[in-house]
């Protein structure tokens, strides 16, 4: 075990679920480590229910295309804690990432705190202490209370789709979630959002007037639309015609969209645009895995595999469209092997699956403690109006789904990140870098 590896894990076992919505433990361990929040170089400051990781990685190409140092903080991983922290382009070094966990550790001397607490202070002390000329922040869960939310000045903050999930944390209502992440939104600073539902665009919109936010909006300030495989953006500077990017759906261009938004209005030039929105990559969203056993085995039937993180029922009716589309292309069939963790909404996740009717659904269990029961997930498919069948594992999945006489298969394994990740560390190819 590495080093840092022994860190979070004892540090982890103390605090296991611990989720206590506060800044007060948050702001009393930024304290003692001299307020690394505070040193930080300009800040765009992300939150959303779905779509708010693809919106950095937009961000993050298009910075990187106009030659900015820049640093970026995600969560969760997929396959190794590094993925969380980027220090001016690069992944943090395991060195690096022990010893500011030990510095951490040492700081908070034992006090009550939750373990994103812990990771994102150690996120904070890293940027604070390497030269950089931008910081990307994801918002862990909500905004008003998330860890990140220690930070008072962020040069723009930008709200992607706002939808039910992790209601037991965040409200019942599509209203009362976009309350917690319109929590984020700070006096003066301008915010840029995506498309909302009247509920939550109503809320957004109230709090960004009763901080004297200025406020611009997809629809009404800026639009991005798909057009003969571009991506047409317009604004009040003007209009564009940009690549599409590897990053696959009708969702990802509203992704695109905002991140262009709020590129333009830090200032980053239209040829960085352009150059960014290329090279941007998101792992496990709607990604081509071509490399590592299962994508071997998958060539060598003729079907192309696919990974997708969708694990609420507004991400599934996203993938839902993409899979449409992919089936279109070809009319070659739709096989999806699908695991899922126990609390999220398993009736709303199938029913955005059933305008599609893959010939194949194939439920799965993984390695996480909040794995459902595929057993479950048969009962409820089968109530939804789903055939559906159980198999031990992704890869016996696989094999299910590679069977039989007919045109070779896409085949698409989602449900959760934490799935996701489980594909990726099969082999040292495939893992996000």
């Amino acid at each position: 075990m590495r080093a840092h590896d022994a860190a979070l894990e004892r540090l982890r076992a103390l605090h296991p679920q611990l989720i206590d919505f506060s800044l007060v433990r948050m702001k009393r361990l930024c304290a003692k480590l001299g307020r690394p929040e505070r040193r930080l170089p300009p800040v765009i400051h992300v939150a959303g229910t779905n779509g708010k990781g693809s919106t950095i990685a937009f961000l993050r190409g298009i910075a990187e295309a106009a030659g900015l140092r820049t640093h970026v903080y995600t969560s969760p991983h997929l396959v190794r804690f590094a993925e969380r922290i980027r220090l001016a382009g690069e992944l943090i070094s395991e060195d690096d990432l022990a010893e500011v966990v030990a510095r951490i550790e040492t700081a908070n001397e034992g006090e009550p705190i939750t373990f994103f607490e812990i990771t994102t202070a150690a996120a904070l002390l890293a940027f604070a202490e390497t030269p950089a000329d931008l910081c990307l922040v994801e918002v862990g869960l909500g905004g008003r209370y998330d860890a990140t939310n220690v930070i008072e000045r962020p040069a723009i903050t930008a709200i992607a789709p706002v939808a039910l999930d992790h209601c037991e944390f965040l409200g019942e209502t599509i209203a009362e979630i976009a309350g917690e992440k319109a929590g984020i939104i700070k006096p003066g600073v301008p915010c840029v959002s995506t498309r909302q539902v009247e509920s939550a665009l109503v809320v957004i919109r109230k709090a960004a007037e009763r901080a004297r936010a200025p406020l611009m909006l997809a629809g009404r300030d800026f639009n991005a639309w798909t057009e003969q495989d571009r991506v047409r953006y317009q604004d009040s500077a003007g209009n564009m015609d940009l690549p599409h990017g590897r990053l696959m759906g009708a969702h990802q261009v509203a992704n695109a969209g905002l991140a262009v938004a709020v590129a333009r209005k830090f200032g980053l030039s239209d040829a960085a645009v352009n150059e960014g929105l290329r090279r941007a990559s998101w792992p496990a969203r709607m990604q081509r895995l071509t490399a590592g056993p299962l994508a071997a085995r998958a060539s060598a039937r003729g079907a192309d595999l696919w990974l997708d993180g969708a694990h609420n029922p507004h991400a599934f009716e996203s993938l839902a469209r993409s899979l449409r589309d992919l089936r279109a292309r070809d009319g070659r069939p739709l096989a999806v092997i699908l695991g899922v963790l126990a609390n999220k909404d398993l009736e709303g996740i199938f029913a955005a699956l059933c305008p599609i009717r893959p010939l194949k659904l194939l439920l799965v269990d993984f390695d996480a403690s909040g794995a459902a029961d595929p057993a479950v997930l048969l009962d409820v498919a089968r109530r939804t109006g789903l055939g559906a069948e159980v198999r031990p594992d992704v890869s016996s999945a696989l094999d299910a789904a590679l069977s039989g006489d007919g045109p070779p298969p896409h085949v698409v394994i989602c449900g959760s990140l934490y799935l996701a990740g489980e594909v990726l560390a099969l082999d040292l190819e495939t893992w996000p870098k």
